[in-house]
């Protein structure tokens, strides 16, 4: 593996470790141990990090770790987590709003309500930050991110900053293709000027969450897009998969597009549940289920 120039033990304190489990940082609560992971304290420290890299070592930013999995071998390289790095929220005007790409989603619903700004009820539905949001166009309850995007801000594995906008992207369905070995480090969303979000809608639709979803459960949210006119949870259902196990992975018996860790899950348990839904929805159905989730790291080696 390609070592960092400068391992930033002295220079970084406890914010950069070494072999930290990332169990620690996923909402699954499961996943191996990173080689080097990163909470740098604001953009300048994230900057000089990057720049203070092997050009060779494999880097990986990520938010709250909610629509992620990580295998149970680990991940080699560095994982940098932008939550301290990059947390403003602002509201600018004009229905403008400027949020970094660590701040969770619900925060910019709840901020929105707060300013009479939005409508923004939506973000209140997605269980990660801004930055995953615009990774992946994440969206609930009708509404999808980069819907209101005006401007994304970017840095490279150099540390360079730069702003793009949406038309250097290809925006689709919980999928979002751009330049190349590029992080999201925030956005500029525009509104309309005279809507709101309703503080109302936001506790309408978080009730409805909590009555849908296992939100009390190690889970990732939704783990499979819905196919053109149906949904996955629907297709899941009706295959006779809710409840069905593989070791300590579980699909919800309370909503068939959320898997669970009952407590004693493996990142492993986890994937082969995907791959088992997705050959069950596939026989019975017809249709192949494609995974909301990101997937990396190495498996387990076996003994």
């Amino acid at each position: 593996m390609a070592a960092q120039r400068d391992t930033g033990h002295d220079r970084y304190g406890n914010r950069l470790r070494r072999n930290e489990p990332m169990s620690k940082h996923t909402s699954w609560r499961v996943g191996g141990p990173a080689d080097i992971w990163f909470r740098p304290q604001d953009r300048a420290e994230l900057i000089d990090f990057l720049r203070d890299c092997d050009p060779q070592l494999p880097l990986h930013c990520v938010g709250l770790g909610s629509n992620l999995l990580v295998r149970d071998g680990g991940v080699r390289g560095a994982v940098v987590s932008l939550q301290d790095a990059a947390a403003e929220l602002e509201f600018l005007g004009g229905g403008k709003l400027r949020a970094g790409a660590g701040v969770p989603c619900a925060i910019v619903a709840r901020r929105c309500v707060s300013a009479g700004a939005g409508p923004a009820e939506f973000f209140a539905g997605i269980p990660g930050t801004v930055g995953g949001a615009l990774r992946m166009n994440a969206g609930a309850f009708g509404g999808e991110t980069w819907t209101h995007v005006e401007s994304v801000e970017v840095i490279d594995r150099r540390g360079v900053v730069q702003v793009r906008s949406p038309a250097e992207y290809t925006i689709g369905y919980r999928e979002v293709t751009g330049p190349a070995d590029e992080w999201f480090l925030g956005a500029v969303f525009r509104f309309p000027e005279h809507a709101r979000t309703s503080a109302a809608a936001v506790r309408d639709l978080l009730a409805e969450r909590r009555l849908k979803q296992p939100l009390g459960l190690p889970s990732c949210g939704s783990v499979f897009r819905n196919p053109d006119g149906d949904h996955a949870a629907r297709l899941i259902e009706t295959a006779g998969l809710k409840g069905f196990a593989i070791g300590g992975a579980e699909v919800s018996a309370k909503h068939a597009n959320f898997i669970i860790n009952t407590g004693a899950a493996t990142a492993a348990d986890i994937e082969a549940l995907i791959s088992h839904v997705q050959e069950t929805v596939r026989t019975r159905h017809g249709v192949t289920l494609q995974p909301e989730v990101q997937i990396i790291g190495e498996a387990q080696a076996s003994c």
